[in-house]
């Protein structure tokens, strides 16, 4: 076992003073200055963590997991403008398999008048839905087809742009460009302070009238982090027990657009971070999202009850002792404080 093998034993044991220990030993090697970073975010030591980051990728300027690291690092603490061009490492990322589109010329910013261009859907159903808010400054100047999942398709409905799913194939024949959702923040020039609200959904959020509290307790179990972002069982019965559960296999909903005419009847979704919580609040219902301590998404920044992508949203995060009890007890007695319990 050399020496890099050894750091890696130690920070899957969770000796993470070792690890740290043996990857510092190797200031050389990009594999074990990406590693360090790693164990500082998961530490919290976020700023060791971006020094690091870049470390592993001045010694090895064309990988893709640092950068794409990186990136996330510089969202969460809002650097918008400088993380962008860093998320493009993300193409390169292990288990996230961004598409690529061979048969056209990628857009990268130029003018788009009488162009027809696709957008290509990447990632989860909530990166679709969150992302699609950029889509319609496009419109202005082309013909706008945005492939995503066959479950978010009703749910574009009526927007300047058509909303298809399916193979590339097919759409590509007909496109002069293509482009992934999640580069439009970087080809748009997209910062914190000119982040446009969420896309106008076909159905909105009715206002409070009794129609109880929606939950959420899990999500998708292929997530990276799901293990932390979910709920643990105990947790998700007492959730379970505050309003009605939101899962499609609850509900019987086909798809999002169905989700969402269930959510605009309810006075309040309460929800993991996961695809329920970008589509409650981009119909404008109070959302209230838990979010774990550890692999805590990036969209969310790092403090803070609110997000700069959802006006509707309320964030109850998880306090350095990790856990879930502390949240619940918050997000329940302010449910109390509102009639909803």
């Amino acid at each position: 076992m050399d020496e890099l093998d050894r750091a890696a034993a130690a920070h899957r044991a969770g000796d993470f003073e070792a690890a740290e220990r043996g990857y510092r030993a190797m200031p050389n090697d990009p594999r074990a200055m990406h590693n360090l970073a790693v164990l500082l975010a998961t530490l919290h030591r976020h700023e060791e963590a971006e020094t690091f980051f870049r470390r592993s990728l001045e010694l090895n300027p064309q990988a893709g997991p640092p950068a794409f690291s990186l990136s996330m690092q510089m969202l969460a603490r809002g650097a918008y403008a400088e993380a962008w061009p860093f998320y493009e490492g993300r193409r390169n990322q292990p288990g996230l398999f961004i598409p690529h589109v061979k048969q056209l010329p990628e857009w990268k910013g130029e003018p788009l008048e009488g162009k027809r261009l696709l957008v290509v859907g990447e990632q989860g159903f909530g990166d679709q839905i969150q992302f699609a808010r950029f889509i319609p400054a496009l419109c202005r100047q082309a013909k706008v087809t945005y492939l995503c999942s066959d479950r978010l398709v009703r749910l574009f409905a009526g927007q300047p742009f058509q909303a298809i799913a399916g193979e590339i194939g097919a759409p590509a024949a007909h496109a002069d460009a293509w482009t992934l959702v999640g580069s439009l923040p970087l080809r748009l020039g997209i910062t914190l302070g000119n982040l446009p609200p969420p896309l106008p959904l076909p159905v909105r959020w009715r206002g409070a009238h009794g129609g109880g509290v929606g939950v959420v307790v899990r999500g998708r179990p292929t997530h990276t982090h799901d293990a932390h972002r979910s709920l643990d069982q105990v947790s998700a019965e007492r959730v379970l027990a505050w309003g009605r559960d939101l899962a499609p296999e609850a509900t019987g909903a086909r798809d999002f657009l169905e989700t969402a005419q269930i959510i605009a009847g309810l006075d309040a979704v309460v929800t993991v971070d996961t695809a329920i919580a970008h589509l409650a609040a981009s119909i404008g219902a109070p959302t209230w999202i838990l979010l774990a301590r550890q692999g805590q998404d990036w969209r969310w920044l790092r403090q803070g009850p609110g997000s700069p992508w959802y006006p509707s949203a309320r964030l109850f995060r998880q306090g350095p002792e990790g856990g879930w009890a502390a949240v619940l007890d918050e997000v329940e007695a302010q449910l109390t404080a509102q009639g909803l319990r």
